[in-house]
């Protein structure tokens, strides 16, 4: 019987990373790559097991990329839970590879605009003469009303 053993929190983050940063590839320009350096991670050499890895990966994408349009985010996040505890297995049973999924966080985040997130949610109420600007990710720069006057 393999003993329980808690991931440090370090490790804990990297494996969430690591699985949210995956499904988030899923739909991405990026996908190919992102899969094959997950294969060759998650499949530790063996070749049985790259397979195994790798039919899991493309019923995910199957999931992930099909889902009806009221259920993708549920869909999303289901995926990146079953990820994220398949990455803490492997940092668990197989620490040396720290470094090897920090590369694969790395590269994610490179290939689809810097960022592992898997899902960005805005709740915004605006009442009267209330005004908004919302926004999920990068840079914003919003004035509202008129432009102080300058000095003539």
């Amino acid at each position: 019987m393999r003993e329980f053993m808690m991931l440090p929190e370090s490790a804990a983050a990297l494996a969430a990373a690591a699985g949210s940063g995956l499904v988030t590839a899923m739909v991405s320009d990026a996908w190919e790559e992102v899969r094959a350096r997950a294969v060759r991670l998650l499949g530790r050499g063996d070749r049985a097991e790259e397979a195994r890895q790798e039919r899991r990966l493309e019923h995910a994408h199957a999931d992930v990329a099909g889902a009806p349009e009221e259920r993708a985010r549920e869909i999303r996040e289901a995926q990146a839970v079953a990820w994220r505890t398949r990455f803490a297995d492997l940092l668990e049973e197989t620490p040396e590879v720290h470094e090897k999924v920090r590369e694969l966080v790395r590269f994610v985040a490179e290939e689809i605009g810097g960022t592992t997130a898997a899902a960005v949610q805005v709740n915004a109420h605006a009442h009267d003469q209330a005004q908004q600007a919302v926004q999920g990710q990068g840079t914003q720069h919003v004035v509202f009303g008129r432009p102080p006057a300058t000095p003539q």
